[in-house]
């Protein structure tokens, strides 16, 4: 099988108003779009914002065992954001789609697999003649993906669905807004306020009465002692409640201490299928994650998937076809809360069905920890790999143990992702404290 993978790993339902980005996120978008190397196989064609580094794409093919001389890579031309990120507008060139059209004559594709099937996926495939490639294409096309992944759509759906959300409501107005915060408010809890579309916790704030509430999920807390603050916050923030554009509001309780989980499914024609159990990493927004989740037990983990599956169900009818992480938190008292869903190749999915399924196999997936994490820093890609390498942390296929960077480069603060794999949890922590010791600039 050919797959056409795309990496348009930033778009407006995941991360809002994309000319709101500033030239570092772009910059980070265009680093994170280079993991769609993980996904290729031999015979692949990739499109991609920029050129991989030649580091980057010997040291990924080479764990995958993918042969980069068989890969073509495709570089749309600078968009109106410029050339860090595939916007519509540089999938939409005409002189791309051409030379892809080319390509595709000579390598029939059977699969197209997008970060996100935004409607420029969805365009892009009619206009080369492979829409029967792009799994949920009529719905694709049609932007379903967007509902899939709104946070307002997400509560009507999980209500229907009979699966357990945080209490609180969708809100359209100013005074809405009020009421709903206060009413929280009222009752004694604390309140997440959250955008339609964004993710990874920088769309939410959080609402208290009171200073000393621990954020996670969330950049900010933001205290607010009585109803006339309440009415000043809300009319000061409400453009950037409703990412600028009008759009919904998510007023629902906060609960504090919780533990971040997921299930991730892929739905298609005939069914949903579990991807895999993890459990996100929040200081106080997303920074990495770990699978299998270490912090719940078995009862949990099958009333997480067995409502994230009942979650799935309507949006397989809908017509939605892909990857979905179902997210939900913990919260102290045990109870799981679902609290959205993001139809997309997530920052999981290359955890389960790369490092989990294609590096370790089924002998070893199940007796391995990964946990993945951001921000080390080191002097460049060869200058890590070099470092992990004479540390003896490097990642070894013989044992299925050790370090692998996941990402590329990042310039913009010097550095990349890095992926622990070991035994148990207890070995993770000890790749960190000895990782600590040796990238500067990294704390476990």
């Amino acid at each position: 099988m050919t797959m056409l993978l795309v990496g348009n790993s930033r778009t407006d339902e995941m991360v809002g108003d994309l000319t709101t980005l500033s030239a570092d996120a772009l910059v980070a978008g265009g680093c994170a779009a280079q993991r769609m190397i993980w996904f290729a196989g031999d015979g692949d064609i990739l499109v991609l914002p920029g050129k991989p580094e030649d580091a980057y794409l010997e040291y990924v093919t080479t764990l995958t065992g993918t042969r980069p001389e068989t890969l073509t890579i495709l570089v749309p031309p600078p968009g109106l954001l410029g050339g860090d990120i595939l916007t519509p507008d540089r999938l939409g060139d005409r002189g791309f789609q051409d030379e892809l059209r080319t390509v595709l004559a000579a390598r029939p594709v059977d699969r197209v697999l997008a970060v996100y099937k935004d409607a420029a996926i969805a365009d892009l495939a009619t206009a080369v003649g492979i829409e029967n490639a792009l799994p949920g294409h009529r719905f694709s096309a049609q932007a379903g993906d967007a509902l899939i992944n709104s946070k307002a759509a997400f509560r009507a759906v999980a209500a229907g669905a009979d699966v357990p959300t945080a209490p609180g409501g969708v809100v359209t107005r100013p005074e809405q807004a009020e009421d709903a915060i206060n009413a929280l408010l009222g009752r004694g809890h604390d309140v997440m306020v959250k955008q339609e579309f964004h993710g990874g916790g920088f769309g939410n704030e959080i609402v208290t009465r009171v200073a000393g509430v621990r954020p996670a999920g969330a950049q900010h807390v933001v205290v607010l002692p009585d109803g006339p603050s309440v009415h000043r916050y809300v009319a000061q923030r409400w453009a950037w409640l409703t990412g600028g554009r009008d759009h919904r509001l998510v007023v629902e309780r906060y609960f504090a201490e919780s533990t971040t989980v997921y299930a991730e499914f892929v739905i298609g024609d005939d069914g949903i299928d579990l991807v895999g159990v993890g459990e996100i990493l929040m200081e106080p927004v997303a920074v990495g994650e770990i699978v299998p989740a270490q912090s719940i037990g078995p009862d949990v983990r099958d009333r997480l998937v067995a409502a994230g599956r009942r979650l799935c169900e309507p949006i397989r009818v809908l017509g939605y076809r892909g990857n979905i992480s179902t997210d939900a938190i913990l919260t102290p008292d045990g109870e799981i809360v679902f609290t959205e869903t993001n139809g997309r190749i997530t920052g999981s999915t290359h955890l389960h069905t790369v490092v989990g399924g294609r590096l370790l196999g089924d002998g070893y997936r199940d007796r391995r920890v990964i946990m993945e994490r951001g921000g080390w820093a080191v002097p460049s890609f060869t200058g890590g790999l070099e470092q992990l390498t004479a540390a003896g942390l490097a990642y070894d296929p013989a044992t299925r143990t050790g370090v692998i960077l996941t990402s590329g480069y990042l310039p913009t603060d010097g550095s990349v992702v890095y992926c622990v794999v070991a035994e148990d949890l207890a070995s993770v922590r000890n790749y960190e404290r000895r990782l600590a010791d040796l990238l500067t600039g990294a704390s476990a």
